[in-house]
């Protein structure tokens, strides 16, 4: 720490903590003495205040990491902190405690109230995400920001990152229809939407400067790419005219796009840009905020006095325009506030701007004409309030020598700032009193420290400037004096004087108001500038619509064409003439009416606020009556527009697609206009039907079932082995030919509104196959949790476990566990992989591979451990003997014998329920499952796939087995028992 401008300096320490690592340093902006250090957020979340201008610290720990710190522009001792987990946290006594505002904070976009226009000095404007995942303008003071005391005052979601709160204005966006649209909220008036040129179509957009009540905005159109539009507003912002067009653009180091305009310090009106005509980047300037541009004059000689052959307009001077990212460089261009008229710009001359052959340009006239003063690129600093002008090199090469100038760069002084060359990293002029210290910080070498160079230049002023030392410079347009509708006359230092300048001193001797000229009006909006002092409508635009917004018996500006400068100071001349007239407003029917929601989506959830907006393009709005049908059989009318303004709220309370119509009606005519609105309950699971076996090149049909069922209209995409292109319909069902054999994939997306779910089955695709229903000890069932993991598990196990008895390889070997109690599965006999060409004998191999099967389970000796103790064994379940199936058409036998099996199954359902009594372990079933009735129906796990079956769901025993039977008879193929879509599939509800 130095206290003496860096002449010396004390080590700190000992005083923040040996072992503390800091990370920032924070200076009040309205007290200088209060310091706040941050420490590293890798190590520790503390903070260090000081109040004595870093003397002593106190430190802080916080249960929060800091990002950054907003201080509040007029009390020293409140400040709000974003933390890294996107939290808004505030204090009111300089960090000492902190109290959480908000949590969801989109990064940047908060801001302390304006003084002036907010009515509590302790306000905040801030960007956050709800719950549901808009993002929402809110506002709240620091000590009141709960729910309840919080307020929207824009009622609408917006798109992240855009809430813009700057001097008198508030901006915000919101993307409908996939188009950007842009509100303004002037002194904090309703928000109104911003009107640019109909055909204009904005991607993005950039709030360059809110000065003197107008806004110069940057707008990159529907055609560009590396180039925006600036258009310049009225003075409530609402209204757009196109100043410039295809102005530069480019990425900062951030990513943070970067416009090359500048504005120029110290004189109102004066604006540089480097504009894009026909691939060539050339610079402009303006000294009337935008209305009229020309290019650069080239300077008459070179640095050597030779004169410069340089035509307009094919030859000019043009200057880089970006500031500089790093705080300690100057930038290629400089002006300052109290130096009006001084300008100091890199650039080159010739017929485009260059990044090669650069030199460095000063101009002393407010940009009218530059002179050459360095043939290489320089770092400049205004000294003494902008009465001296310092330059060092700018080069990766060791130096020791400055330049300084008192003569507005005519002649320069050098000095020597360090006896050895310095590899200089940066450089800060003192921002105290006088502004006459510089301090230079680098490196003698790559492997020295860091070395600090304070330069005093108190010495080289020998006095206090007097009334003598000044000459009077008259500021002008290319000879024009009056600019922005003033004559002004500056009083500056004379060349070679070495005096110093006080802090009070005044630049401006005179200044007074021109008489009103076409160059102190712009076209208004909807007009084109058609030559110089021509202002016609555009194509697109009917002046009579600028009365679309008025109401019968009230007033409104009818435009000229023509509108002031904002901030132009003119008087008389033409601006009776170009001044908008005052006009009743004429009886309008409706026309141009339009539906559309808050957030600009079709589609909705069920049980949620849905948020119309109804907008007229023309028409009385305060006398037409105005009606919406919601196509549900609600309607709601309004006798005006105003309580439609913000929005009508909806719920829906069942899915579908509804028509909402809005009609408006006054005494001259009505419109109407229709939006059809897809109301969906978000889907929660999908599962996948599918047998486990199927035929070769025959029809297999395929079901999503998908909960909840009342979901609204859903898309189905289907993939089906390695294919890369979907099969889409609007139906859950589909049928599907396989014609390759083996495992084939099925995968199916359930799209619904914003979500979309998925499930995957496997197919095994053979010539023929044999299947059989397995069932089990009753000890399996009290450890079944039914779930598909375990079903898979346990059908490896049942599969090894019969592999091991029989000695059929596994690959003839398929188990699929249902779901559902009691526990039971399917067992498939495959064909051996090497026997499709000999086919009779391979079905007599597979009817001796199924006989041996059939052997081992009739004789209980396929068992398996399910955990010590727990033998579990497997039977053949007789009721429904599966046939030997293929795909040949000479097997009608097989149609008979599932007639005999369905038969038989009949039969033998009819016997169970007249005698189920005698049977224990279905008595006992029965009884267990009704005691766990309503604990298994309450809900569907989030890990599950399909849903829980009890057997009390269904009406008596009958139906039972006749909906298993649907299930698996599928043509002439035996499926797997898809038991859980005979279960009632939950409604969605709204609560």
């Amino acid at each position: 720490r130095s206290t003496d401008y860096g002449t010396t300096y004390e080590k700190l320490n000992d005083k923040v903590g040996l072992k503390t690592v800091l990370s920032y340093l924070y200076v009040s902006p309205t007290n200088k003495r209060k310091i706040m250090l941050l420490s590293d957020p890798e190590i520790e979340s503390s903070i260090l205040i000081s109040s004595d201008e870093g003397a002593t610290y106190q430190k802080y720990r916080l249960n929060f990491y800091i990002q950054s710190l907003l201080f509040h522009p007029n009390q020293e001792e409140w400040i709000l902190a974003y933390s890294l987990d996107q939290k808004l946290y505030s204090s009111m006594d300089f960090g000492r405690k902190w109290q959480l505002m908000q949590e969801r904070v989109t990064p940047n976009r908060f801001y302390w109230s304006v003084t002036g226009l907010d009515k509590e000095r302790d306000l905040v404007h801030m960007e956050a995400r709800t719950a549901n995942g808009h993002t929402h303008y809110l506002t709240c003071r620091i000590q009141e920001c709960s729910e309840t005391k919080r307020s929207g005052p824009f009622s609408r979601s917006i798109d992240i990152s855009s809430l813009v709160v700057q001097d008198e204005y508030i901006f915000i966006q919101v993307t409908a229809g996939g188009r950007a649209n842009y509100y303004v909220s002037y002194r904090r008036e309703p928000f109104a939407q911003i009107k640019l040129p109909k055909y204009s179509l904005p991607k993005d957009m950039h709030i360059i400067s809110t000065d003197e009540n107008q806004v110069f905005a940057a707008v990159q159109e529907w055609n560009q790419n590396d180039t925006y539009n600036l258009y310049i507003s009225d003075i409530r912002g609402v209204y757009f005219t196109l100043a410039l067009e295809n102005v530069k653009s480019s990425r900062g180091l951030e990513g943070n796009i970067i416009i090359d305009l500048y504005e120029v310090a110290g004189i109102k009106g004066i604006f540089l840009a480097n504009r894009k005509i026909d691939d060539q980047i050339k610079t402009f300037i303006t000294y009337n905020k935008g209305r009229d541009w020309h290019l650069l004059q080239a300077p008459d000689t070179d640095l050597r006095g030779n004169p410069v052959i340089c035509q307009l307009p094919f030859c000019s001077l043009h200057l880089h325009l970006q500031l500089s990212e790093n705080p300690y460089t100057s930038g290629s261009i400089s002006s300052k506030e109290t130096a009006p008229g001084l300008l100091v710009a890199t650039g080159n001359i010739g017929s485009e701007l260059s990044y090669t052959d650069v030199g460095v340009f000063i101009s002393s006239d407010g940009g009218n004409s530059w002179r050459q003063i360095f043939e290489e690129e320089y770092n400049v600093w205004f000294l003494d309030w902008g009465g001296a002008i310092v330059a060092m090199k700018h080069t990766s090469v060791p130096i020791q020598h400055m330049w300084v100038s008192f003569d507005e760069g005519k002649s320069w002084s050098k000095y020597s700032f360090t006896s050895t060359p310095l590899f200089v990293d940066g450089s800060l002029v003192d921002p105290g009193i006088e502004t006459q210290i510089l301090t230079v910080f680098g490196h003698f070498s790559l492997r020295s420290e860091w070395q600090l160079v304070k330069v005093d230049y108190k010495s080289i002023f020998s006095r206090r400037c007097n009334k003598d030392d000044y000459q009077a410079w008259h500021l002008h347009n290319q000879g024009e004096p009056c600019v922005m509708g003033e004559r002004k006359i500056y009083k500056k230092r004379k060349p070679g004087v070495q005096c110093s300048l006080t802090r009070d001193f005044s630049w401006t001797v005179v200044s007074e108001p021109c008489v009103c000229g076409h160059g102190d009006f712009e076209c208004d909006y909807g007009y084109e500038r058609h030559g110089n002092n021509q202002c016609v409508p555009a194509f697109w635009f009917s002046p009579s619509s600028l009365s679309k917004d008025c109401s019968i018996g009230q007033s409104y500006l009818n435009s000229t064409g023509y509108r002031r400068i904002v901030s132009n100071n003119c008087t008389d001349g033409l601006r009776e003439k170009y001044m908008a007239k005052v006009e009743k407003c004429p009886g309008k029917a409706p026309r141009g009416l339009h539906i559309l929601t808050t957030d600009g989506k079709l589609v909705t959830e069920q049980g949620h606020n849905a948020t119309f907006i109804i907008l007229m393009e023309e028409g009385d709005l305060q006398r037409t009556n105005i009606q919406l049908d919601f196509g549900d059989g609600i309607a709601v009318s309004y006798a005006n527009f105003s309580p439609v303004e913000d929005g009508i709220r909806h719920v829906y309370k069942s899915a579908g697609i509804f028509q909402v119509t809005a009609y408006a009606e006054n005494s001259l005519g009505s419109d109407t206009a229709v939006l059809f609105l897809h109301v969906v309950c978000p889907v929660e699971h999908v599962y996948l039907s599918v047998p486990f076996v199927a035929i070769r090149n025959k029809d297999v049909n395929i079901t999503a079932v998908v909960w909840p069922i009342q979901a609204g209209t859903l898309t189905y995409f289907w993939w089906f082995g390695n294919s890369t292109k979907p099969l889409i319909t609007l139906e859950s069902s589909i049928s599907y030919v396989f014609a390759m054999e083996g495992m084939n994939t099925v995968t199916v997306q359930v799209s619904a509104g914003n979500t979309l779910i998925q499930d995957t089955k496997e197919i095994a695709v053979h010539e023929y196959f044999q299947s059989q229903l397995l069932s089990f000890s009753p000890n399996l069932d009290y450890h079944n949790p039914d779930i598909p993991e375990w079903r898979k598990d346990i059908g490896k196990v049942i599969k090894r476990a019969l592999a091991q008895v029989t000695g059929i390889p596994d690959e003839q070997i398929l188990v699929a566990v249902f779901p559902g109690l009691p526990t039971s599965a399917e067992l498939f006999i495959l064909p051996h992989k090497n026997t499709t060409e000999r086919r009779k004998n391979s079905e007599a191999d597979l009817e001796q591979v199924v006989e041996v099967v059939f052997s081992a389970l009739n004789q209980n000796l396929v068992q398996f451990e399910l955990k010590p103790g727990v033998e579990v064994i497997v039977y053949v379940t007789q009721l429904t003997l599966a046939p030997l199936v293929d795909s040949s058409t000479g097997h009608s036998s097989s149609a008979m014998l599932m007639l005999l099996s369905v038969v038989f199954v009949g039969l033998a359902v009819f016997l169970i329920y007249k005698f189920k009594r005698k049977i224990p372990w279905i008595n006992i079933y029965a009884q267990v499952q009704h005691d766990k009735e309503q604990e298994m129906i309450g809900s569907v796990s989030q890990s599950e796939n399909a849903p829980k079956i009890t057997l009390s769901e269904f009406t008596d025993p009958e139906e039972l087995m006749d909906k298993e039977l649907d299930t698996r008879v599928m043509g002439s193929i035996s499926t797997i028992a898809n038991s859980e879509s005979t279960k009632e599939i939950p409604n969605c509800t709204s609560v």
